[in-house]
């Protein structure tokens, strides 16, 4: 775990494509080991080729190697795999009130491309994890529900992402002119979510998102 928190933290510090100059008792310090931990950590890490190491002096030049940025970018990869799996969780909150309007609009089509007749409203999530909701969507093939033009007034397109809410099947909305910021996810569903789950303000819910 510490080889991989030096890398990281020699990443962060820019050893990227060029050597940086440190300290061992710099990078020590911000690792939290003793100095001598930070050089045997180095000696494995050069050892494995994950770095470049030159000294001269009391300076000390470091680099992370090609093998050692391939070895970070699969890491990452699998990382991303492993928790970024369609899940969301969050809590419920209330909406502004526009929920209802849109939908009673927007129903026709939700019919038409999603499979049901939503209920007249839709259900404010907070994300809590992931970051934002569009890393849970990421690799979800979206369904677009067209715009339309409606006395005077111009509806956009929404993206739609099938999620399932406790067994109970529903899509996430994503109006192409949206007010709420990316940790806010509106799911429309057949029925009243907070009704037939059980749901308050504050309520833990976990979104699985359908790929």
């Amino acid at each position: 775990m510490r080889r991989l928190k030096l890398m990281l933290l020699l990443a962060k510090k820019g050893a990227i494509g060029e050597k940086k100059r440190m300290t061992v008792r710099g990078l020590a310090e911000e690792l939290g080991a003793s100095p001598q931990t930070v050089l045997r950590l180095l000696d494995e890490l050069e050892e494995e080729g994950l770095i470049h190491k030159v000294i001269t002096g009391r300076k000390t030049y470091l680099e992370i190697s090609e093998n050692g940025l391939k070895f970070l970018e699969e890491l990452c990869d699998e990382v991303y795999d492993a928790i970024y799996r369609g899940i969301i969780i969050g809590e419920v909150i209330s909406g502004i009130g526009e929920g209802a309007y849109y939908v009673k609009h927007y129903a026709p089509l939700i019919e038409e491309y999603l499979g049901f007749t939503p209920y007249p409203g839709t259900l404010n999530v907070s994300v809590i994890f992931p970051k934002t909701i569009f890393d849970a969507l990421c690799g979800a093939k979206p369904i677009t529900i067209p715009g339309f033009v409606r006395e005077g007034r111009t509806f956009g397109d929404v993206k739609a992402y099938r999620v399932h809410i406790n067994g109970i099947e529903g899509a996430i909305v994503i109006p192409s002119r949206t007010i709420h910021p990316p940790k806010i996810a509106e799911v429309v569903a057949p029925i009243c979510l907070r009704e037939a789950l059980n749901l308050r303000d504050g309520s833990k819910i976990t979104l699985r998102v359908i790929k």
